[in-house]
């Protein structure tokens, strides 16, 4: 009775919290214990069930009461048999994209799977296309049937994407119904799924909807909607300090709603045919779509985040040196944005495009395993390539795969499975980390990116660069992680602004140009309660509805120490003296002129006025550089804003970093509580020698994986070109 009181108390908790069953050590428990607890939770679900109807009865009719206990006693066995979820015995979901279409052979099919085996793969995921399961007189399974029997044969891991009726040659999918209509029909294709495929054990979860992001057109569906949100969040003709309302950012807001909306009904639709089963979703783009992607609300209905990172398609920002650059900041987007969420990348690009993607490129066997380190360096719980194998017909046939033409493995799939074999070593290690926390935020607002976009619509802003919100803060993270150390990317919304004290925590404002009034407050209680606000850029030049502070009155004034006299456009480069640094820190762009406040300290003079400023504020002090040097970064050397920065926020105190700047080279610093661990990619096309910055506290070292021989000597680091280097101390 004890053992069913405590596990009634859990589910019953889990229920309200979302708690994470794998985080509590689950799969740890005897086999004997298992079984018991199967038993007690049947017993536990069918009290808490009877509980739920009795206080029900009081409010209820008879026959409600009676149609309530027949549906409990026919759920029960949905509930037993427990909720999926990423558990350390799942531990590394590492695999590819099967890519099922009509034409394929059994015996193709089998040997993909074989090969999956065969290299330590143990996860793969199917797209369910219905336009090759709907058919004129009712459904036929049987082409997705085959796979997930023959994966239960080789033992591998399903996760299936659901792929609504669309045109064969979509390549993408649909994002939103054009119609109600179109809604309904997608309802009943996931019920088809949900209620077929849950007989497989092969089943582990579902992808909700692949790469949402886009493709809200103008339709029945989408008027309909609009005109619903309008009446809960209309837009005022005026603003109550009187000034018009002339641009606004409602249209992005509602597609910031409508994406989580669509996400939320799929797996609404899904929990009514089953209750357990794990779900997933994969955003893309991450750099161009992260505004309208609200994790912290997606977390409500998923049970992991994922994301695809297809260097081709995504990270045409970067020069080619700096893919694993892109990798990194992608993964600690994601790593935020799941929150207590696992995460894992659901697709990473496996092998050559030719027509498809923004650049043509096959990935080396070096980036495959570069980019698969930094996801697993970034508490990644897998990586998922596309594809296994190429898809024979349509757009992208013959592309992307890690298999050849004759379905032999390449050397790709062999870096795979070494990166594969080294995490299954080491599982407990790896399975345990989390990123160590610099104490350094770059924060995005996106209001920030919104503006931007709208603001320089019909101009030629965006070519002749002049939109720096993303790149500006990718300047700040590619400067830092140059020195060893990586920042965390955060969305505002996922800051936490709730604790008692910041001190030895920095937030980095990286030109984010527009900020919404009722984010003041909250900045101004981060840095009261002893935080560091490093400004940079016009951040604040916007509120959060498109009206300009210099005009309409500054909100952060009384914070920052000050105001702006006037940006001034510069088109070469502003080196900023600041005080106590003395290399001259880059600036592009523009450059702004603060008048002080009293009390605040000048840090760099531009005539009369100021270029840089900091100014205390209750036990923290915001430092004011109204100009980009993430920009001086991104474009040029990162060496001296990675060094100021340093100082600022005073990085001796972590437990390793660079003692000097190594351009194309970064490392990810994760920890459990006996050991740290390094992940070391060298992309600077030189061999690397690179002293540590420690605490200095000496630990044993012991290179856990190095594909080009590379070694650790004391706090030494030798790292030969392209290759990744994993190391742990412990402590």
């Amino acid at each position: 009775m004890i053992i069913i009181l405590i596990l009634t108390a859990y589910k019953t908790l889990g229920l309200v919290f979302r708690l994470p069953r794998h985080r509590l050590g689950w799969s740890f428990f005897m086999p004997v214990y298992n079984g018991l607890r199967v038993i007690c939770l049947s017993l536990a679900e069918f009290l808490i069930n009877w509980l739920t109807i009795l206080i029900q009865y009081h409010t209820m009719k008879c026959c409600k009461f009676l149609i309530l206990l027949f549906l409990s006693a026919l759920l029960l066995p949905e509930y037993v048999k427990g909720q999926q979820s990423i558990s350390v015995d799942d531990y590394p979901l590492i695999g590819a994209q099967v890519f099922i279409e009509p034409g394929q052979t059994e015996e193709e099919t089998e040997g993909w799977f074989r090969t999956m085996r065969d290299n330590g793969m143990s996860v793969c995921r199917i797209r369910m296309f219905e336009s090759y399961m709907r058919k004129p007189g009712g459904w036929d399974f049987s082409l997705f049937d085959r796979a997930f029997r023959l994966a239960e044969k080789y033992d591998i891991k399903i996760i299936g994407t659901f792929f609504p009726l669309t045109e064969k040659t979509d390549i993408g999918g649909w994002k939103f119904p054009e119609s109600r209509a179109q809604l309904n029909s997608f309802a009943e294709y996931i019920k088809q799924m949900t209620t077929h495929f849950k007989q497989f054990k092969s089943l582990y979860a579902w992808v909700l909807i692949n790469e949402p992001g886009g493709g809200l057109k103008d339709n029945e569906f989408s008027r309909q909607m609009r005109k619903e949100w309008n009446r809960q969040y209309p837009q005022p003709e005026y603003l109550e300090n009187g000034y018009p309302v002339l641009v606004d950012l409602q249209d992005k807001r509602f597609m910031n709603y409508m994406t989580t909306w669509m996400l939320n009904w799929i797996a609404s639709e899904v929990r009514k045919h089953d209750k357990n089963i794990h779900l997933h979703v994969n955003n893309h783009a991450i750099f161009s779509n992260i505004a309208e992607y609200n994790f912290p609300e997606w977390r409500r209905f998923l049970n992991s985040l994922g994301g695809s990172a297809h260097a081709s398609w995504h990270f045409t920002l970067f020069p080619r040196e700096e893919y694993s650059l892109a990798m990194s900041a992608d993964c600690e987007l994601l790593l935020s944005g799941a929150g207590n969420l696992p995460w894992f990348m659901t697709e990473l690009q496996g092998g050559n495009n030719t027509y498809s993607g923004g650049r043509a490129m096959c990935p080396t066997k070096e980036e495959i395993t570069q980019w698969l380190w930094i996801v697993m360096g970034t508490e990644g719980k897998g990586g998922i390539f596309w594809s296994l194998n190429p898809r024979a017909s349509g757009i992208e046939s013959g592309e992307w795969a890690l298999l050849d033409f004759q379905h032999q493995p390449t050397d790709r799939v062999t870096a795979v499975a070494e990166v594969g074999n080294c995490l299954k070593r080491h599982k407990p290690l790896f399975s345990e980390a989390k990123k160590l926390d610099p104490g350094i935020s770059i924060v995005y607002i996106r209001e920030s990116l919104w503006t931007e976009t709208v603001v320089s619509q019909g101009t030629p802003a965006a070519q002749d660069g002049r939109a720096m919100c993303m790149t500006n803060m990718l300047g700040y993270f590619k400067a830092l992680s140059e020195r060893g150390i990586t920042p965390n990317l955060k969305a505002f919304e996922e800051y936490d602004f709730s604790r008692p004290d910041y001190t030895g925590q920095t937030i980095i404002l990286a030109h984010q140009i527009a900020v919404p009034l009722s984010y003041v407050p909250l900045l101004e209680s981060f840095v009261r309660k002893g935080g560091k606000l490093i400004v940079d850029g016009m951040t604040g030049f916007y509120d959060g509805n498109v009206h300009n502070q210099m005009l309409t009155g500054f909100s952060l004034k009384n914070l920052f120490g000050g105001c702006i006299s006037e940006f001034k456009r510069i088109d070469t480069p502003c080196l900023y003296r600041l005080k106590g640094y003395e290399q001259p820190v880059p600036g592009y762009g523009w450059k702004g002129l603060i008048r002080p406040d009293k009390g605040a300290e000048t840090l760099s003079r531009g005539g009369e006025l100021s270029l840089a400023s900091r100014f205390a504020f209750g036990k923290g002090e915001v430092v004011w550089v109204p100009g980009l040097l993430g920009s001086g970064a991104w474009q040029g050397d990162g060496a001296p804003l990675a060094g100021w920065v340093c100082r600022e926020c005073n990085t001796d105190r972590l437990p390793y970093s660079f003692q000097t700047y190594h351009r194309d080279v970064l490392m990810k610093l994760s920890e459990t509580k006996e050991a740290y661990m390094a992940v070391v990619v060298n992309k600077s096309g030189t061999l690397q020698t690179i002293a540590l910055k420690t605490d200095g506290k000496k630990r044993p070292s012991e290179v856990l994986f190095a594909d080009k021989g590379g070694v650790v000597n004391g706090d030494i680091l030798t790292v030969h070109p392209e290759e990744t280097l994993v190391v742990c101390w412990k402590k």
